[in-house]
């Protein structure tokens, strides 16, 4: 039989405490919820323009306005090890979080996103779009 600690007791606590602490997934008609992760690669037209680069995140920011976007990261270019495997000639990237499908279909036919795309899409020449939702 295993001798029980004070040590091995608090460390078993500790990760009984964390494991409480991890949400459930919602449950909408027995059917789990897929949250659904929308990140977009932007190629501005002036891609060696700060300017343009920080007019485009502050409009990207403002898409946290929009009800249904959970979590909206922006981001640009790391400075990290050059492989073949990874594309460095974008810009500007955003990563949004949605609960749902139809979290997403809201953002997408939201006035706030179609302005940005209206006041703001004249700053980029190519865009790139990847879904996904989580399994």
């Amino acid at each position: 039989m295993k001798k029980s600690t004070r040590r091995n007791f608090i460390a078993t606590a500790a990760l009984m405490g964390a494991a409480g602490s991890i949400p459930a997934m919602p449950h909408r008609s027995g059917a789990a919820i897929e949250p659904v992760v929308h990140h977009v690669f932007f190629w501005l037209k002036n891609p060696d323009s700060k300017e343009d680069r920080v007019k485009l995140i502050e409009g990207i920011r403002g898409l946290a306005k929009i009800e249904t976007v959970k979590e909206l990261h922006v981001g640009v270019l790391a400075d990290t090890e050059k492989r073949p495997v990874v594309d460095t000639s974008w810009q500007v990237s955003e990563l949004i979080f949605f609960h749902d499908l139809a979290g997403q279909a809201t953002y997408q036919s939201h006035q706030v996103h179609l302005d940005f795309v209206k006041n703001y899409g004249a700053l980029w020449q190519k865009v790139v779009v990847y879904d996904m939702v989580v399994v």
